[in-house]
C-alpha cells in the first residue's frame, strides 16, 4: 500500500514539477519559434508578432533551402564525417582503452602518462594547422575525421568501465583458450554496449556540430559541412550567398513569392533543417544513453 505523502512533500512535488516544466518550456520554444518563422512568409515574418506558430504558412523557405545545391552537398559531407567519424572514433577509443586495461601491458604507466599529458596541454591552432597542412589534410574530406579519431576524455572513460568489468570473465576466458580478440568481440563488447552508446552519442553529435574545421580547415565550398554553411549564412548580410546558386533558378521562378522571402526566414529555415536529423536520433539511443552515463554510479 502507497504512503500518504505529508503536505510538505505534496507542495515540494508540486514545486519540482513546475520548475522541471518551466525547463521544458524555456528548453522547447526556441525550437518551435525557429520553426514558425521558417513555416511562415518571411515578409509577414519581419512585421513581428509570430512566435508559436505560423501566420501566413508555406513551404517556400524550405524548397530554397533543400533546392541549394551547396546546402544538399554540405548535408553529405556532415552525415558522411558523421557516420564515419562515428564509428571510427569509437574503435580506435575500444581499442586503446582494451590494451591499456591489462595491468601486466609493459610501460602501461609511461603510456598514460604520456596520453594524459595531451590533456593538459598542446601546441595551439598554428601549429596544428602546420601538421595538417604538411599530413596533406587541409581541404580534404579526411581533416573532418583523422585529427579527431582519437579522444583521451573517452578512452578514460571507456578505460575506467572495462576495468570495472568483472576479472573472473576475463580470466575464465582465457582459461578456455581464448585470445585477446575473441575476449574483446565476446566479453568486452557486448558488456559494453551502454557505454558505447553514450560515447557514440557525445561523437555524433560533436561531429554533427562542429563548425569550426570546415570554416578554418577547408576553402572548398563543395567540402563543407552543413554547420559552417549555417555559420556563413548566419554571418552574411543579403540572400545573394544562399539565392545565388543556378540550383535555385527553378525554384525563384515563381517571383511574386521570391519577394517574400528574407534573410531571417531562411536561416531560420537551414537552422531546423541542420538540427532535426540529430534530435530524431537521439530517441533511439536515450535508454543506453541513459544506462551509460550512470554506469559505475551504483556499486553492489
Amino acid at each position: 500500500m502507497p504512503m500518504k505523502m505529508s503536505r510538505g512533500e505534496k507542495i515540494a512535488q508540486y514545486v519540482i514539477v513546475t520548475l522541471l516544466a518551466l525547463l521544458c518550456v524555456s528548453v522547447l520554444y526556441p525550437f518551435l519559434y525557429m520553426l514558425a518563422i521558417s513555416l511562415n512568409d518571411g515578409a509577414d515574418a519581419a512585421k513581428g508578432g509570430v512566435y508559436l506558430w505560423p501566420r501566413n504558412f508555406t513551404l517556400i523557405n524550405y524548397e530554397i533551402v533543400l533546392g541549394n545545391e551547396t546546402i544538399r552537398n554540405s548535408y553529405l559531407i556532415t552525415i558522411g564525417r558523421t557516420v564515419i567519424g562515428t564509428f571510427g572514433g569509437l574503435l580506435v577509443t575500444l581499442l586503446v582503452a582494451f590494451g591499456l586495461s591489462y595491468r601486466g601491458l609493459p610501460l602501461r604507466s609511461t603510456i598514460l602518462g604520456y596520453i594524459l599529458l595531451t590533456m593538459l596541454f598542446n601546441g595551439g591552432l598554428v601549429p596544428f594547422y602546420i601538421q595538417l597542412n604538411h599530413l596533406g589534410l587541409i581541404n580534404t574530406f579526411w581533416v573532418y575525421i583523422l585529427p579527431g579519431l582519437f579522444s583521451v576524455w573517452n578512452m578514460f572513460v571507456m578505460l575506467k568501465f572495462i576495468q570495472g568489468i568483472p576479472e573472473a570473465l576475463v580470466e575464465s576466458a582465457e582459461l578456455d583458450g581464448a585470445g585477446p580478440v575473441r575476449i574483446l568481440m565476446q566479453i568486452i563488447i557486448p558488456l559494453s554496449k551502454p557505454m558505447l552508446a553514450a560515447l557514440g552519442l557525445f561523437t555524433a553529435v560533436g561531429h554533427w556540430n562542429d563548425w569550426f574545421a570546415g570554416a578554418f580547415f577547408v576553402t572548398k565550398q563543395n567540402l563543407i559541412p552543413v554547420q559552417t554553411f549555417l555559420q556563413q549564412l548566419l554571418a552574411a548580410s543579403d540572400l545573394s550567398a544562399v539565392l545565388g546558386s543556378n540550383s535555385n533558378q527553378e525554384a525563384l521562378a515563381r517571383g511574386s513569392q521570391l519577394q517574400n522571402i528574407t534573410l531571417m526566414s531562411i536561416k531560420m529555415a537551414v537552422v531546423m533543417v541542420s538540427a532535426l536529423p540529430i534530435l530524431c536520433v537521439y530517441p533511439f539511443l536515450q535508454k543506453y544513453f541513459v544506462k551509460g552515463v550512470l554506469v559505475g554510479s551504483v556499486k553492489g
